[in-house]
């Protein structure tokens, strides 16, 4: 499909492709509910404020439902063996392939990302579901050698029952599907609350997916329950019937999400704020550190938990690195993502654009110095979006609030270096932790900055940004980001309960650690 330009042209499109209407439901508890309470949520497109959809937000009653069906739900679904479970998802993966443009356009029309950004997002769905599929056949545990003779002592993993998975709008698919995948493989079923703004893709998404299931004749596993002002997330935080939240967003919001399911007893998978920094040393090949930080401090329009926030340079390179950066930001085209020379799109809200300009505010009010961007843009045709020039600041020191405050925009912070010991405390004194980055072609500082920093950032990047990660590995980071990991590697551990089996096979009951017991 040609993506053009027009909002409303490609919204009539994608819903037709995608079976959506102007009212849909945000209730699926294996059927779409119509919101007994009778509210809507509206959903604009922050390109131009157009209003794509009203969504019907569910009601405490129909979310004590959807409770109940998602237990049944996993009763039939736990007892599939894995390998078949990851059949499946397979098919979920090829049903994606097959909606990957109408799928990354919504994206685009909801959260103001650019078309190949939505695509990605899709794409980044479908590896998961590859990655989902090899990890049926790989759900090991260990055997472990006994003490006492005649027995066996191994571990195996069993699926937690049913987890809830609440995200942000900036990612509206693909963070979801590094829980819900790998969650189902494992034979959990899913319970989503999507984030308000990006609430349409999650609609579209949990459509597509329970099709593939209705087909393969088995019940309803992701569940999704949209709420307005965060009830029904509040909900899912005291819900004893979740074992699991797994909780993407803000830090502050992080906290309270952890205290009411720590207070149950609960497990939690946080990934919350990042503040993360690009370290650029005299070493560095200068084209691919101007690639790396711009595009980190660019992409989706700095609003990635990802996105490069903080530049760390030598004082050597002010000279020359900072003026092309200041010229890069200058030329990257603000403007309607929909068009395919637009870098940098809107941001999410007005609530945003706020935030965008009460940053840069705070920072000049610290002594920073606006060497590129700050302003609030009106562009002709999009007088509904939320649009602002990305932002450089230098003068600022490493320690000042607004420096340690993620501001989900695109502000670059610029902070000097002397000594690399300098750059590592730079680093490491933000509160967040998640990415991190270096350009050197230098092996010394290369390797000093993995042993320094990777103790503090659970994403670490050798010559290339920091934002971005691919699904083979575990995403999440440090500190106040929350220390939760998603995705690859091993992280589908978060999703399971471990236990430990001791098999007597001989006649006799030995004791561990020679202990005995007669009661003769």
């Amino acid at each position: 499909m040609e993506s053009g330009s027009d909002v409303q042209a490609i919204r009539e499109q994608v819903f037709a492709e995608l079976g959506l209407y102007q009212e849909v439901s945000g209730l699926f508890d294996g059927g779409w509910g119509a919101g007994a309470e009778g509210r809507r949520l509206p959903v604009h497109s922050p390109i131009d404020g157009a209003r794509l959809a009203d969504i019907a937000v569910a009601s405490g009653a129909e979310f004590d439902r959807l409770i109940e069906q998602a237990w049944a739900s996993f009763r039939e679904w736990s007892a599939i063996p894995a390998p078949k479970r990851g059949e499946v998802i397979r098919a979920i993966g090829d049903r994606l392939r097959r909606n990957v443009d109408n799928l990354g356009l919504l994206i685009a029309l909801e959260v103001g990302k650019t078309p190949v950004e939505g695509r990605g997002e899709v794409q980044e769905m479908i590896d998961i579901c590859d990655f989902a599929v090899g990890l049926s056949r790989q759900l090991y545990g260990k055997t472990i050698a006994s003490e006492r003779p005649n027995h066996r002592l191994y571990e195996q993993w069993h699926p937690l029952g049913v987890v809830g998975v609440i995200t942000a709008f900036n990612f509206p698919g693909a963070v979801w599907s590094w829980n819900a995948f790998i969650a189902a493989v494992i034979g959990n079923v899913v319970v989503w609350k999507p984030s308000p703004e990006a609430a349409l893709t999650a609609v579209a998404v949990t459509n597509v997916v329970n099709e593939v299931l209705d087909e393969h004749g088995l019940p309803p596993i992701f569940l999704l329950a949209v709420d307005e002002a965060g009830e029904i997330g509040q909900r899912m935080s005291r819900e004893r019937r979740l074992p699991l939240i797994s909780f993407t967003g803000s830090v502050p919001t992080g906290k309270e999400v952890a205290a009411a399911v720590g207070g149950r007893l609960g497990r939690t998978v946080l990934e919350l704020g990042g503040n993360n920094a690009a370290i650029v040393t005299p070493d560095a090949d200068p084209e691919i550190a101007l690639r790396g930080v711009a595009f980190g401090a660019l992409a989706t329009a700095g609003q990635r938990c990802t996105t490069t926030r903080r530049l760390i340079l030598h004082e050597s390179l002010f000279d020359s690195f900072l003026p092309s950066l200041v010229d890069a930001f200058g030329a990257a085209r603000v403007g309607n993502p929909l068009e395919p020379d637009v870098l940098v799109g809107p941001l999410i809200n007005r609530a945003a654009v706020e935030s965008y300009s009460a940053a840069i505010g705070g920072a000049q009010a610290a002594g920073g110095t606006v060497l590129a961007g700050n302003a609030v843009k009106t562009l002709a045709g999009l007088e509904g979006g939320n649009y602002v020039a990305p932002t450089i600041i230098d003068g600022v020191a490493p320690d000042a609030d607004v420096v340690h405050t993620e501001t989900f925009a695109p502000i670059l912070y610029v902070l000097k270096y002397r000594s690399l010991d300098e750059a590592f405390a730079i680093h490491n004194c933000v509160p967040q932790g998640l990415s991190s980055a270096i350009f050197s072609n230098n092996l010394r500082e290369v390797e000093a900055f993995l042993s320094v920093i990777g103790g503090d950032c659970g994403l670490a990047n050798v010559n290339t940004g920091t934002a971005g990660a691919e699904i083979g590995g575990a995403f999440g980071g440090e500190k106040e980001t929350g220390g939760g990991r998603e995705s690859g590697s091993d992280a589908w551990k978060s999703y399971a309960r471990r236990q430990t089996v001791a098999i007597n096979f001989g006649p006799d009951l030995p004791l561990s650690q020679g202990l005995t017991f007669d009661v003769g």
